[in-house]
């Protein structure tokens, strides 16, 4: 474990990929090479991309064949490319562990060591396709010399229980976001809404990452999906849902200093910042707030319905084995896998 009054620095890389639609095969070729070519140009010792990234989490008949068991494809690239390259690689997919599945971040370390973390309340229409974990979001990194780390996932970021449970406990904050905004096709009374709406998303979006970051006293690294998105409306068959993932992948300093952005406009690409990290020191004092920024009234309504018709759903599917993966032999991991030799990989034990 790191002495509490070491500092060091450590550069890393975000990437901020424009992913298709429920092709997790081609989604993690994609990747590799996005991965490989951050640590090429930047040299970092951290490569992070988003949360779900074997396919965006959006509403869509896809998202139900986009599940990979714990130890399957994503887990192992993530694993296979930090020994091979010599780095920390952080990355997140829909997970089957045991019973569910769930949305997982994984931060692999070079020397076969891997940290899972699942995401706490899936978002909105993301209660569909996964259920919630309850660890804490907080681990160690011997790559970093045993420094606390942080974890989250999507709107984990952007609520103030989450700055509370990892505010002056961890050095760093890592994980990702998948952020669809609203629609961009609606015309009329609801395309004005819709419009308003989405400006607001993008402006919550910007500032999240700099909020975290002063809140919890400490370096956050945010990246993000970005590009164009078609899903469906839910609630409302038929509807189309066409936007974009609204990009801002940061590297933030924990005095909330924006040292590395991309924003929608720039497109799928890569940024690299050094950060410090330090005994932490929050800037900010926690709220009384659920919401780290003020959603509007609609944004909250459709949080609550989204929520309960999507949890509702899965576990119906769930109880009448419904989910196509229930069909495969259940397995998990520990959220800790102690580090490995070469020729070894974890493999998840049986349910």
């Amino acid at each position: 474990m790191s002495d509490s009054t070491q500092t060091q620095t450590v550069k890393i890389a975000a990437i901020q990929p424009a992913l298709r639609l429920g092709a997790v095969e081609e989604n993690l070729i994609r990747l590799e090479g996005l991965i490989r070519d951050a640590v090429r140009e930047h040299s970092p010792a951290i490569v992070t991309v988003p949360e779900a990234g074997s396919s965006p989490n959006v509403y869509a008949k896809a998202l139900h064949g986009v599940a990979r068991p714990i130890d399957g494809a994503p887990m192992q690239l993530y694993r296979r490319l930090a020994r091979e390259l010599g780095v920390v690689v952080g990355g997140g997919f829909l997970a089957r562990r045991g019973s569910d599945v769930y949305g997982t971040y994984v931060l692999a370390e070079p020397d076969g060591r891997t940290h899972l973390h699942d995401k706490d309340i899936p978002t909105m229409w993301e209660q569909n396709y996964y259920t919630g974990g309850d660890d804490p979001g907080r681990t160690t990194l011997a790559a970093l010399d045993g420094a606390p780390v942080g974890i989250a996932n999507g709107w984990e970021w952007a609520r103030m229980g989450t700055a509370a449970r990892l505010r002056g406990q961890v050095r760093l904050l890592l994980g990702g976001m998948c952020w669809p905004s609203y629609p961009t096709n609606w015309r009329g009374p609801f395309g004005l809404w819709a419009a308003r709406e989405h400006a607001l998303q993008r402006q919550h979006a910007r500032e999240l990452p700099r909020q975290m970051a002063r809140l919890i006293g400490a370096p956050v690294v945010m990246p993000s999906h970005v590009g164009p998105i078609d899903f469906d409306t839910p609630l409302a068959p038929g509807v189309p849902w066409r936007t974009v993932m609204v990009g801002e992948t940061q590297i933030v300093e924990r005095d909330g200093t924006v040292l590395a952005r991309l924003t929608a406009e720039d497109g799928e690409a890569h940024v690299a910042a050094t950060v410090t990290l330090a005994a932490p020191e929050p800037v900010d004092p926690l709220g009384p707030m659920y919401w780290i920024p003020p959603l509007s009234v609609s944004t909250r309504a459709a949080w609550t319905a989204m929520n309960t018709h999507g949890s509702v759903k899965y576990r119906a599917m769930r109880a009448l084995r419904k989910h196509s993966w229930q069909t495969w032999p259940g397995g998990d991991l520990p959220d800790e896998v102690g580090p490995t030799d070469k020729a070894e990989e974890p493999q998840a034990t049986t349910a």
